[in-house]
């Protein structure tokens, strides 16, 4: 991919910079697991957060957190990961089992263990894209656990700013079948050229009958939200700077960009989703969750041809 270089891209698997955010999801979903009105379950996530030094000490149960909820890093952000989570697995499956497409791409896979916690269609095949360092972290521990997948698991050890179509059509992924997309916390942290050439890429391998998700950011200036508890606690906490992973150049309008190539978008704040499922977080002030988007679009099928009453002959 194009442009995408960026100065905070971290060492190769999930001790520092961007590779580090997949252990804070991880103990995100491992918290949201545990709770009493959990939204998602991933009984594999603490054990990724276990396995890093990185990570050492941090909490995997809400009650491992001395003010528990009240934590804005533990508490409400972790909670927000855990609407998320719950809303892009409802995605996937809803695509996968109405849409009837087979292939799932996975695109900066992280930590997600989808392919082995979700009740995937029969011929399902998950293709999994991250660096070569991710990956093999998760496979180190998934194998520690004898985990299973629960639909064909393909790992592509790919860094997006390489050619990761070429290995994921090597993979056997078919262009001329549906698929799903998902980019889960991914384009934040590129610049806006690569989001564009993204965007490009899925929509030129995909046919119609397949959807897309993913998440975007519309805040003008990141650093209006520098003082938002959400990114000061995950500094002070974690050593997390979010700010300085996430790129701060203006981002292009793909949900339009989508639009004009013949999808069907829809795009929701997260808090939408807190009012249906009755849990997740609202908005406050200061709020660093303010211009968080989540887009979902689908590639319609064309319409079958209109009926053409007189060429229809009625049988004797």
């Amino acid at each position: 991919m194009a442009g995408t270089a960026h100065r905070n891209t971290g060492v190769e698997g999930v001790d520092g910079g961007v590779g580090r955010t997949a252990l804070l999801v991880a103990a995100a979903r491992a918290i949201e697991t545990h709770r009493h009105d959990s939204l998602a379950q991933d009984v594999y996530a603490e054990h990724f957060v276990l396995a890093a030094p990185a990570s050492a000490g941090w909490p995997v149960r809400i009650q491992q957190v001395a003010d528990g909820d009240a934590n804005p890093l533990w508490g409400r952000f972790a909670r927000y990961f855990g609407l998320r989570t719950r809303v892009l697995d409802d995605f996937l499956l809803r695509s996968v089992r109405a849409g009837g497409a087979r292939q799932v791409v996975l695109l900066g896979a992280g930590l997600d263990a989808r392919a082995f916690r979700l009740d995937w269609p029969p011929g399902c095949v998950i293709f999994e894209i991250d660096r070569e360092g991710v990956l093999a972290f998760k496979h180190k521990v998934l194998g520690g656990l004898s985990a299973a997948p629960k639909a064909a698991r393909v790992p592509i050890p790919r860094d997006l700013r390489a050619d990761w179509v070429g290995a994921l059509t090597d993979s056997g992924f078919d262009p001329a079948a549906p698929s799903v997309w998902l980019a889960e916390g991914l384009l934040f942290y590129l610049p806006s050229t690569a989001e564009t050439h993204l965007i490009d890429t899925i929509d030129r391998l995909s046919t119609a009958g397949s959807a897309l998700a993913y998440e975007v950011k519309l805040e003008k200036d990141l650093l209006a939200y520098r003082d938002s508890p959400l990114y000061t606690s995950t500094k002070h906490q974690i050593g997390i700077d979010l700010l300085d992973l996430f790129v701060g150049e203006p981002r292009p309008d793909s949900a339009a960009d989508l639009a004009d190539k013949g999808w069907s978008t829809t795009v929701h704040t997260p808090f939408d989703f807190t009012r249906r499922l009755g849990r997740g977080p609202l908005p406050e002030d200061n709020d660093a969750l303010a211009g968080n988007r989540w887009v979902f679009a689908n590639k319609p099928r064309p319409a079958p041809p209109a009926c053409n009453p007189r060429s229809i002959v009625s049988g004797g």
